[in-house]
């Protein structure tokens, strides 16, 4: 049975239409109100890279370290101390600690210089798919704003899915962000975790406009290489007849 394109977008649009967030789903991805929490919480792992700050210590004030596969740093005065799996906080606590036996109540500031050891994915038609650095801020507002998007992407079809962890199995949302963007409706507004795929579907014009590439992609070097000999003598052709320069004018005449 043979369908009109136009019949078959409508099908493919009625069918995504009614697909309704689960509101349990929604409850276990929506943490975007924990935006700052997170990313204080963010753990560290290879091979990520702090930086430290301690004034009172010449020894490793201003020190910057990626952590090795060891999952350690070195530093001077203390030698080599483990860090993964910390947060920032956790790190300073620890390097205090050891510093105890040299300094006073030392105090040291850690923050995060460099995002590495964790991912999401990005997969799209039009915008460059493929693993990002996952910070513990990074919204789903934040990666598609961010993912160079053109009028080929169905913003307000984004599905992001989580994989399963634990008892916890694979769980999939759909997000309106021209909903959010329109009307400043920031309640689907999640906070990725790391691992999350987030997919920017075609619009349905566009995924036509894909299948139909991909139809004529075998054929096309042979259309392209039948077409460009044609093309080049017609050129040369209005080049030498205008006295070496191409003329609007002639081409439209023709």
């Amino acid at each position: 049975m043979r369908m009109h394109p136009i019949s078959f977008i409508a099908l493919l649009g009625s069918s995504t239409v009614g697909c309704a967030v689960n509101n349990k789903d929604m409850l276990h991805f929506l943490r975007e109100h924990e935006h700052d929490v997170s990313a204080i919480e963010y753990r560290v792992g290879i091979p990520d890279t702090i930086a430290i700050s301690a004034p009172q210590i010449v020894e490793i004030d201003g020190s910057s370290r990626t952590i090795q596969p060891d999952g350690k740093i070195n530093l001077r005065l203390l030698g080599e101390v483990k860090i993964t799996d910390m947060t920032s906080k956790e790190i300073a606590a620890k390097l205090e600690v050891l510093l105890s036996r040299y300094y006073v109540e030392p105090k040291v500031a850690v923050k995060i210089a460099s995002y590495a050891s964790k991912k999401y994915y990005i997969r799209s038609e039009s915008a460059a798919s493929g693993p990002r650095q996952y910070t513990g801020r990074d919204t789903i507002l934040d990666v598609v704003m961010n993912s160079g998007l053109s009028f080929l992407d169905w913003t307000s079809r984004i599905k992001v899915t989580r994989p399963a962890h634990g008892d916890v199995p694979v769980r999939t949302i759909r997000v309106n962000v021209d909903k959010m963007i329109k009307e400043g409706d920031w309640t689907q507004n999640i906070l990725l975790e790391p691992n999350d795929i987030v997919y920017i579907p075609p619009t349905p014009i566009a995924w036509v406009g894909l299948r139909v590439r991909e139809l004529i992609y075998p054929v096309y070097p042979a259309i392209e290489a039948y077409s460009a000999p044609a093309y080049v003598k017609y050129a040369d052709s209005v080049y030498d007849d205008e006295g070496g320069g191409f003329s609007t004018q002639r081409t439209t005449r023709r």
